[in-house]
């Protein structure tokens, strides 16, 4: 058996002798989220949890975490990019030695994702 009533603009459902508020968030649009956003989230929710908390409380959190993924997106592919023109690992090294290229594009990817870890994701 449950009863609602309102009490200083809240709403309350009882439920056996427990009062539960009744909360509605807003409508949000959806946001992509991908693989940097989830990383600063979980980093957030482990180590700096009152932020976290404040952030998802005042529906903030994703808005917040789509702008840190654009932005992770994109120190990442300009970091890819200048480090493999400075390394001249183009299409014709791809063609010539598909081996070596792709050991020197990991090894520019895992050095860009390193950067980006350090000042955007794990702040």
């Amino acid at each position: 058996m449950s009863k609602e009533y309102e009490n200083q603009n809240v709403s309350y459902v009882i439920h056996g002798n427990y009062h539960l508020p009744c909360i509605t968030v807003k409508e949000q649009n959806e946001l992509h989220i991908g693989v940097w956003a989830n990383r600063h989230r979980q980093y957030l929710k482990l180590h700096h949890r009152i932020r976290y908390y404040n952030l998802l409380t005042s529906e903030r959190l994703y808005p917040y975490l789509a702008k840190i993924e654009e932005q992770a997106q994109t120190i990442f592919s300009q970091l890819v990019k200048s480090f493999a023109e400075k390394e001249n690992v183009t299409e014709k090294l791809k063609a010539d030695n598909p081996i070596l290229w792709v050991r020197k594009m990991n090894n520019i990817r895992n050095r860009a994702m390193e950067i980006v870890n350090s000042e955007v994701i794990f702040v």
